[in-house]
């Protein structure tokens, strides 16, 4: 268990997660996560430095394209990292391919040129501009990402992330049996020893249900419905 600051992203958290399972070695072979925590960075690194292979969903494509569900998205292109150049639907090669770093990230604007843009036959369907413009990753975390984004469409990749529904479990079984939403005490050394007892009460609170052959309840109840049977009773 990890307790940080309220400001620290859970994509932060996952460097400092995977390094205290890999001192007490403890590391998985592959770690569920949920939407918050991926990137094509941490899928890279997971994998190159522990050996991790992280099952969560990726962002999709957000393109004018890809939300529409029509036209030229990302995915219907090919790029060749090695020859620096992209090839579009129509097959037409790029025009220009730029390295450039915005945001403090590695980046590769792929440009096709308007002379081969303005005349295609298919440009309603890929650009409402003069030409088509691409911003990539480069080579390692474009193929990660690409390779996410294809996976998480299967149905093996569903049945794999079916896991995590035990998670999200615990999580509220956390929150609602041992009340840990909000810290008791001022301070990120006692918050984190709070957390460990609660862990350590849910545990417990699992092994006696194992023990004596009641499973806990799965299922919810409404705030209404319990009204309904207090009032019943």
């Amino acid at each position: 268990m990890l307790t940080t600051a309220a400001t620290t992203s859970d994509a932060a958290a996952l460097e400092e997660i995977h390094t205290g399972l890999a001192r007490n070695r403890l590391l998985p072979a592959e770690h569920l996560l949920d939407s918050g925590y991926p990137s094509a960075e941490q899928i890279v690194r997971s994998a190159r430095s522990y050996g991790v292979t992280l099952v969560t969903p990726v962002l999709l494509d957000q393109s004018a394209q890809a939300r529409a569900g029509q036209g030229y998205d990302k995915a219907a292109f090919s790029f060749d990292f090695d020859q620096r150049r992209g090839t579009c639907p129509q097959g037409v090669a790029s025009a220009s391919w730029t390295p450039c770093r915005p945001r403090e990230t590695d980046a590769i604007v792929v440009t096709w040129a308007k002379a081969d843009c303005g005349p295609c036959p298919a440009r309603e369907l890929c650009t409402k501009g003069t030409r088509r413009q691409i911003t990539i990753r480069d080579r390692d975390l474009h193929e990660a990402l690409v390779a996410a984004r294809a996976e998480q469409t299967t149905d093996t990749w569903k049945r794999r992330y079916a896991a995590r529904a035990g998670v999200e479990g615990t999580m509220r079984q956390s929150t609602h049996v041992a009340g840990i939403r909000t810290a008791r005490y001022v301070g990120l050394p006692k918050t984190a020893l709070e957390h460990n007892v609660a862990a350590t009460a849910i545990d417990m609170i699992r092994l006696d249900a194992y023990w004596t052959g009641k499973p806990l309840d799965r299922t919810r109840t409404t705030h209404l419905a319990r009204l309904d049977f207090t009032l019943a009773a």
